[in-house]
């Protein structure tokens, strides 16, 4: 009876501090926010992507992941650019029109994307490995280099962050757990992909990554059409 007694009060105390901490927005919000860009972010199969898949299939799954990390960790980079741009025009958009007019050229944006990454051939991208595992470190290395020269995703986290309502001033506690999701669902990404390609690695060729690629665009193609959908209509509404 008292450890029962002990476990309640240690639970209430809990329970207290919980409600106290400075959470003005909701922070599930922003993880599902986060977790959702950061997938967005890694799931086209661009240079980083076929390099993954290359290396599960060759050097093993673990390689792969440590070449998802990588490129996880630049992204993370150019997120936290885009929204430190982001927040300061934020400081100088209160106008709802002007809002409006972010999401629906984010929503735009991602649909033009979807688009693009469904009609790319990834396959082009591919090139011969010289033979040699690395170290994981080395692989991770590679993948984060290769990521940090295509700063073409900014323009993909921009229209994200707009459709989204991402940047949020004055709440950094919250925009830390948004960047953390961020990295996470990135990470899902990776993990999910690798753990797939290594269970079908003696199916898997070319034509399977052209189908990843092509399911991937039409995913994002069908999200950026329900999102510009419920903006226009009011069917939900983001505050910044």
């Amino acid at each position: 009876m008292p450890f029962v007694l002990a476990v309640s009060e240690k639970l209430a105390t809990f329970a207290v501090v919980m409600v106290q901490l400075p959470f003005h927005i909701d922070v599930l919000d922003f993880i599902w926010k986060g977790m959702i860009i950061g997938i967005l972010a890694s799931a086209p199969m661009g240079p980083v992507g076929v390099l993954c898949v290359q290396r599960t299939l060759n050097k093993g799954r673990w390689y792969g992941f440590a070449t998802g990390i990588g490129a996880a960790c630049s992204d993370i980079i150019y997120a936290l650019i885009t929204g430190l741009g982001m927040s300061f025009v934020m400081d100088f958009v209160n106008d709802p029109q002007t809002v409006f007019y972010l999401q629906i050229s984010g929503s735009l944006i991602l649909l033009l994307f979807g688009i693009h990454c469904y009609r790319s051939d990834p396959t082009k991208k591919i090139h011969q490995s010289k033979g040699q595992k690395g170290s994981l470190l080395h692989n991770g290395w590679t993948a984060f280099l290769l990521t940090l020269c295509n700063p073409l995703i900014i323009f993909l986290f921009l229209a994200c962050f707009a459709q989204f309502a991402f940047v949020v001033n004055d709440h950094p506690l919250e925009m830390v757990i948004g960047y953390i999701s961020i990295f996470s669902g990135a990470l899902l990404w990776w993990w999910g992909l690798t753990w797939l390609i290594d269970k079908v690695r003696e199916k898997f060729d070319q034509d399977g990554i052209r189908l990843i690629n092509q399911v991937i665009g039409t995913v994002v193609v069908i999200f950026a059409v329900i999102v510009l959908f419920g903006t226009l209509t009011n069917l939900y509404t983001l505050h910044y």
